[in-house]
């Protein structure tokens, strides 16, 4: 490898060790944020055994790593005429990755904390009916049944959000800069 290329190969290396770190952030393991940074600077779509040559992974941590990229929509399949293996490429729109993972994100946790909500609604408001209920815990009850209120309110707002990334009306409000801003 020529000095230049070795050179080309350490600035990228710092780029991706930073995705490492930030997809840690998110909850990604480091092999994943390696996998991703290696296809990020890609020029063509990889295959498994290019993947696995490149970052030293096992076929199956491989395999893992990028079923989950996939899910996450940050690694998409392709299809090129004559290859016959399964070809990957990761996603280059960054602002759209953004979009795709968060949106994700919050809609598990809206629909997760959502079914939470009710029932612990529900076991709260059949406690108002229970003639032995005290005075003082009732009031704890009144308490509660307002927290959940404020909580319902939140993830309301939350799928608001989420709809706003997905439909891109958060970048009227949020422009994507030029690229050559």
């Amino acid at each position: 490898m020529g000095s230049q290329m070795m050179k080309i190969e350490e600035a990228r290396r710092d780029y991706i060790e930073s995705l490492v770190e930030t997809m840690e952030m998110y909850g990604l393991s480091p092999s994943m944020g390696r996998l991703f940074g290696i296809m990020f600077f890609h020029d063509e779509p990889m295959t498994l055994d290019e993947m696995r040559h490149q970052t030293g992974m096992s076929k199956t941590s491989m395999s893992t790593g990028v079923r989950a990229l996939s899910r996450l929509k940050l690694v998409h399949k392709k299809w090129q005429k004559g290859v016959r293996k399964d070809l990957y490429e990761a996603e280059h729109d960054q602002f759209r990755s953004f979009v795709d993972f968060f949106a994700q994100q919050w809609e598990k946790e809206i629909e997760l904390n959502q079914v939470s909500l009710r029932k612990s609604e529900q076991k709260l408001r059949a406690l108002l009916d229970d003639p032995l209920l005290s005075d003082e815990d009732r009031a704890q009850v009144l308490r509660d049944l307002d927290k959940l209120d404020n909580a319902k309110r939140y993830y309301q707002w939350l799928g608001h959000l989420v709809e706003a990334f997905e439909t891109e009306e958060i970048f009227k409000h949020v422009p994507i800069p030029d690229a050559s801003d």
